[in-house]
């Protein structure tokens, strides 16, 4: 174990699963990335029929000074994903859904409902949905606007929640607040009795255990032509209902981030979105897909849950204005807001059979795990699997009924070296998933394959092309991109060669990296160089600890780019299954891979093309984060970015 270095920092979990087990609201805790604190809104349920809110607020975000009180500053933006964002990463238009009514069931009374999402919606500049223009109406679980139930802190945070999603999501919808007189299945039953007469779409954030007896209440979510939704839990690998019913489109959760690639963001399995075997419900038709489960198997599909990359949202009774919310409780809203944006359900569907028909027009989510059950219903992989389902929204036409048009989805502009071989695959959402290709406008020495949509060869000649793809599918026609293509000559990259300082750390000391002070040693301090005498050495105390090694780098224009590096990784936690100490490799704000205490082992060289970069400044990161268990040890040396 190291000794001699100075450290300090929040206590909190560091595993990426929540708590588990009856926990009072105000002091439950998720676990999360180093200095990431989370609480519950609503305590565990553990008991049959009884339910919860899903919830979880993150207390360690401050926000701006201007935004702590009402009226917002337009100049401030709170912290978290805003209706902007989502509608970013989803693809969603910012129109549609007028005339549609979401209904969102909650038990106990937000007095505060109505005048924050006011708040809300003015910080974004959506329209007004208020009681006076008959956007927005509260009733209780009967239909009556009084007597409301009594106020419950935490469950005025689901409920501003919900309604902010929904109104991120689908502005132009009525929202409909259903709140049921307490958190039990009967009230919250009678809720959703009125939710599913008086609405086309049903969000539901909360759940409990599985019971016996629990199929003769699928009867209050049994509606034909009403879209249900419903969060499977914030606890990882476990089943929760009403998510289970078979009745209901089941909705995980994710972590969402922003990225250099075409769609602008990417996505992994969240370690605490739900997932599970249903004990008691029958697999749906529908649900043709592997499971690894004899039953109903959630979750359908999925979207942000990450408290970690959580979303904005507006509470002042039991909050303190704004706050940065995650789990299942902000996926399920989402969803019930897209089916709205998608349009009117078939008056004899069940709306949860969309996305299993039309699977090609969702981003499948395939890193990532909820748990150590495996392939697919702990860990995310190509197609269906158990934390976030099918995938998540890429637009709306995987949540609407009928054939879905054959469209491409734009790979973006490309660009090669003349003599580097290429090989990209086209994809293609809609239709009925047997396509044929074709393509004009590729560079010479390219060619597209019409069957598999792969653009295959060696570019011959420089220059810029503007190339046109076309898809055709028998049952919906055609659909198509263009995007430009620029082939390089050989040796067009200005300046090759290394373009990092103090590689192997063979100075004695930092520069041009900045470190946490103390991690640069010597042979015969604990650890050996790969080469040299000198390295970097990060973690190892078995204490709650964060070391970094990060340094700028510009990569010239019109080169190709490569990440190398030797890392050891020493540790205590040899014998858990489940990874507590964790590496965190960045360029820029891309997270290039992740190693824990699970990878340990002799020097290995880990190499990442990072060509991506190139014409672009960022920094090279190396972010160790150390958990309160024994210890483990990261051990750097030799970093080359190579430019070529």
């Amino acid at each position: 174990m190291r000794t001699g270095k100075a450290w300090f920092g929040v206590v909190v979990l560091a595993a990426g699963l929540l708590a588990t087990g009856p926990a009072s609201a105000a002091t439950a805790t998720t676990a999360a990335p180093a200095g990431v604190a989370v609480a519950r809104s609503c305590a565990v349920s553990t008991i049959p029929r009884q339910m919860a809110c899903f919830a979880l607020r993150r207390t360690d975000v401050a926000q701006p000074p201007a935004l702590a009180a009402t009226p917002v500053s337009p100049t401030a933006t709170p912290a978290g994903y805003g209706p902007a964002n989502l509608r970013s990463a989803y693809k969603l238009p910012s129109t549609g859904g007028s005339g549609a009514t979401v209904a969102i069931v909650d038990a106990f009374d937000d007095p505060s409902a109505e005048s924050d999402l006011a708040t809300y919606r003015a910080q974004f500049g959506l329209p007004a949905c208020t009681t006076a223009n008959g956007c927005f109406k509260k009733v209780n679980q009967n239909g009556a606007a009084s007597p409301l139930p009594a106020t419950d802190a935490g469950w005025a945070g689901e409920i501003s929640l919900d309604v902010d999603m929904v109104s991120a999501i689908c502005p132009n919808c009525h929202i409909l607040l259903v709140e049921a007189n307490s958190a039990s299945g009967a009230s919250l039953y009678a809720a959703e009795d009125y939710a599913a007469a008086h609405a086309g779409y049903v969000s539901n954030s909360w759940g409990g255990p599985e019971y016996g007896g629990q199929t003769g209440d699928d009867v209050h979510f049994n509606h034909r032509g009403v879209v249900t939704t419903a969060s499977t839990g914030d606890d990882g690998t476990g089943a929760s209902y009403p998510a289970t019913s078979q009745f209901i489109t089941a909705v995980g959760g994710t972590s969402l981030n922003t990225a250099t690639n075409a769609r602008g963001w990417t996505e992994s399995a969240w370690r605490g979105a739900g997932s599970g075997c249903s004990t008691m419900e029958a697999k749906p038709a529908w649900q043709a897909v592997t499971t690894n489960c004899a039953r109903r198997a959630e979750a359908d599909v999925s979207a942000v849950a990450d408290p970690f990359t959580g979303v904005a949202v507006f509470q002042t009774f039991g909050g303190g204005g704004w706050a940065v919310y995650g789990g299942t409780s902000a996926s399920a809203p989402i969803i019930a807001a897209v089916y709205a944006l998608a349009g009117t359900p078939g008056a004899a569907d069940y709306a949860a059979s969309y996305p299993y028909a039309h699977a090609g027009n969702l981003f499948d989510v395939t890193t990532g795990n909820n748990g150590s059950c495996g392939a697919p219903l702990c860990t995310a992989g190509t197609g269906w699997d158990g934390p976030t389902g099918l995938g998540t929204p890429n637009g709306t036409a995987a949540f609407a009924a009928g054939p879905v048009a054959v469209a491409v989805t734009s790979p973006g502009n490309q660009s090669s070296t003349v003599g580097t071989a290429v090989n990209l695959t086209l994809h293609a959402t809609g239709g009925t998933g047997t396509y044929t290709w074709s393509a004009t406008g590729l560079p010479a020495g390219l060619a597209l394959n019409p069957v598999t949509g792969v653009i295959a060869g060696i570019p011959t000649t420089p220059g810029t092309s503007a190339v046109t793809v076309t898809v055709h599918d028998t049952a919906t026609g055609t659909g198509g991109a263009s995007f430009s293509w620029t082939v390089s000559s050989v040796g067009s990259c200005a300046r090759p060669g290394q373009k990092l300082g103090n590689p192997g750390f063979e100075t004695g000391g930092a520069a041009p990296w900045t470190t946490t002070a103390g991690v640069i040693n010597t042979n015969g301090s604990g650890e050996t160089a790969h080469s040299g005498s000198w390295y970097a050495w990060l973690d190892g105390y078995g204490l709650l600890h964060t070391d970094t090694v990060s340094q700028p780098v510009t990569i010239p224009a019109g080169c190709s780019a490569t990440l190398s590096f030797w890392l050891k990784i020493d540790t205590a936690e040899t014998t858990t299954s489940t990874p507590f100490d964790r590496l965190t490799v960045k360029i820029g704000t891309t997270v290039l891979a992740s190693f824990s205490n699970l990878n340990h082992g002799g020097y290995a060289q880990k190499t990442f093309n990072v060509s991506g970069f190139a014409g672009q400044t960022v920094t090279v990161s190396f972010i160790a984060t150390e958990d309160l268990s024994l210890q483990t040890s990261f051990v750097l040396d030799d970093i080359t970015l190579t430019a070529g």
